[in-house]
């Protein structure tokens, strides 16, 4: 039996991509950067250091090796069928440009968006390193919003809540109005100190403008140490992370999954009375009046 394995391992390690990512300008690792090969529809995730592997082409000779991550300009590589290994590649800072809000003659109250129930919906909410569950935070009745104070998940008690996760914030100008552009332009990872229950993260520090419309919240599953993540690496990681619980308080789908290498998806699932499965997630704003 392990001479039949043999053969298997080293076309393994004779067909796969491996690398590090870095900031062009330090050269520090960049942790959970997305890396997606287009046409094989696959993809990997940086671990905490920068490095990252994935099996090499099957499907095409040449293909486009894609790495994005948040507050970086997205970079391009041609990998060619064969072993590509360690690759260094460098991505640029992106440059913000933030907006502030200013307020005159007004007070400012805090206001609550998104789910209101403190009782979660049956089922569980869990994602494979590098995906996303974004939620839409709508402004309903299209109050004059100021910044973002906080965004809450609702965490379940199965799984590993201690888990941590990285909290993006996105505006819905994507195409069918789905998450796209990076509104939280810094790297927040946290981990709640246990599930059952809602757990806050405070943003205030850090000048985010909701837009008018309302904007999305996600959570981003990582992986946390020096194990790596692939999505046709399977049999050699098994992610476990922290569970995120439903909610059935809307009759409009408002949930959008984002798997590497496959990109943004809405969910369309709904109960037996109708009421759409969203992620339980909700946001405090400024409200202006």
């Amino acid at each position: 039996m392990v001479f039949l394995l043999l053969p298997a391992l080293s076309w393994a390690q004779e067909n796969r991509i491996t690398g590090r990512v870095v900031d062009a300008k330090t050269k520090d690792p960049i942790p959970f950067a997305s890396i997606g090969l287009r046409e094989e529809g696959t993809g990997a995730l940086t671990n905490e250091y920068g490095y990252f592997q994935l099996a090499g082409l099957e499907k095409t000779n040449t293909d486009s090796l894609i790495v994005m991550t948040l507050g970086y300009e997205r970079a391009g590589i041609i990998i060619k069928r064969g072993a590509t290994e360690d690759l260094i590649i460098e991505l640029k800072k992106r440059e913000i440009k933030l907006e502030g809000i200013t307020i005159t003659g007004g007070k400012v109250k805090n206001l609550g968006l998104g789910a209101k129930s403190n009782n979660p919906g049956e089922g569980m909410i869990q994602g494979l390193p590098g995906s996303q569950y974004a939620f839409f935070i709508k402004n309903e009745k299209q109050r004059k919003l100021g910044n973002v104070r906080t965004v809450s998940f609702y965490i379940g008690e199965n799984g590993f809540p201690r888990e941590p996760f990285r909290v993006r914030l996105y505006k819905a100008d994507g195409n069918y109005n789905s998450p796209n552009t990076d509104l939280l332009t810094e790297n927040v990872v946290v981990s709640a100190s246990r599930g059952g229950e809602w757990y806050t993260i405070d943003l205030t520090s850090y000048n985010i403008p909701a837009p008018e419309e309302g904007f999305f919240v996600a959570m981003e599953w990582i992986v946390g140490g020096d194990k790596f993540y692939s999505t046709n690496f399977m049999d050699n990681y098994t992610p476990y992370g922290q569970i995120m619980r439903p909610t059935f308080e809307f009759k409009e789908s408002r949930t959008w999954s984002y798997t590497i290498g496959k990109g943004w998806n809405l969910l369309t699932l709904a109960n037996g009375n109708g009421q759409r499965y969203n992620a339980m997630i909700k946001a405090e704003v400024d409200m202006i009046k």
